[in-house]
């Protein structure tokens, strides 16, 4: 029912004429692939022009992100994402009136580098980004829409626990959330406040 009430609101800004910028947001562990893949299966059914693109996609080199200059989290609030890159050569051109169609460099994390993707986005598409932290300075005015997950801390603390395997033992997801990523997401939390900025809040 959430995905039906969020496509009716995205219809409601859609026009033939410009590519549309969907911006699903919410912290580790808050279902943003999920909501994503549903959101762009429903307005796929409906005939839509959709492109699904995912922040992680737009990451900094290892060397750059992690830095130890500075603090775990401040490597990853301030040191992970090609936010210049994605907004200039990427979301820019997406937003101008006419078609995008660029080979776009996106992060290969196997191999820590970079390749090209051939990249077509007819104008009157819609563009879902999904990711962390996209309501910060650096996204101002990126996006048309944006949803945000609120799923509480402990609820996806649970969740990683079991998906985030490659990181190692549950001890060792644990400690790299405490020291890296979770200061961050409150970070984002105090400085950003996206739960009452976003457009629409799922709970």
């Amino acid at each position: 029912m959430e995905i039906v009430k969020i496509a009716e609101q995205i219809k409601k800004l859609y026009n033939t004429n410009r590519t549309l910028i969907v911006g699903i947001d919410g912290l580790g562990g808050a279902g943003k692939s999920t909501v994503s893949k549903e959101l762009h299966r429903k307005l796929s059914k409906e005939k839509y022009k959709i492109t699904l693109l995912h922040i992680d996609d737009f990451i900094h080199p290892r060397a750059i992100r992690y830095n130890k200059n500075y603090a775990e989290w401040e490597c990853y609030y301030n040191l992970q994402w090609r936010y210049d890159y994605l907004v200039n050569e990427v979301v820019n051109p997406m937003k101008c009136g006419s078609d995008f169609k660029a080979k776009v460099e996106l992060y290969d994390k196997d191999n820590d580098t970079y390749f090209y993707s051939e990249t077509n986005v007819p104008v009157g598409s819609i563009v879902i980004i999904e990711g962390v932290f996209l309501q910060r300075q650096e996204l101002k005015d990126v996006f048309d829409y944006m949803i945000y997950i609120d799923i509480p801390e402990e609820t996806r603390l649970n969740r990683v626990l079991e998906r985030d395997r490659y990181i190692g033992d549950k001890q060792q997801i644990k400690a790299k959330y405490d020291n890296r990523y979770l200061p961050a997401e409150h970070h984002y939390i105090k400085t950003c406040s996206p739960g009452q900025n976003a457009d629409y809040i799922i709970r």
